[in-house]
């Protein structure tokens, strides 16, 4: 009895944040995290990380990196207008299921 978590996003993505301190910014996402409801946008939840002195950072000191942010904050952006629009699914003739914009009517996937 899993229920499959999908979500309205994929990697790869352009999308906008909607609401919370970076609301109105846009990125791509890097990386989805199903499970977790989550999504980690390029440039926005940046947060520090202290690092101890390690091979790969031998100074150590304090990072700056994005954390992941809950996916019912970004809206994916049309590729027509590349305004935020909500998502709709469509079945095409050959039985493949895409996602298309529901603004402009757009299939986003190819």
């Amino acid at each position: 009895m899993s229920k499959q978590n999908k979500l309205h996003v994929k990697s790869g993505d352009t999308v906008m944040v909607i609401s919370g301190k970076d609301k109105g910014k846009k990125g791509r996402v890097l990386k989805a995290f199903p499970k977790e409801k989550r999504v980690l946008v390029e440039g926005v939840n940046m947060v520090k990380k202290h690092a101890r002195p390690s091979q790969a950072n031998p100074q150590g000191g304090i990072l700056t990196q994005e954390a992941p942010i809950h996916v019912s904050n970004v809206m994916l952006l049309d590729p027509k207008s590349g305004e935020p629009t909500r998502i709709g699914y469509k079945v095409l003739d050959n039985g493949k299921k895409v996602r298309v914009a529901k603004k402009s009517g757009e299939v986003i996937d190819k």
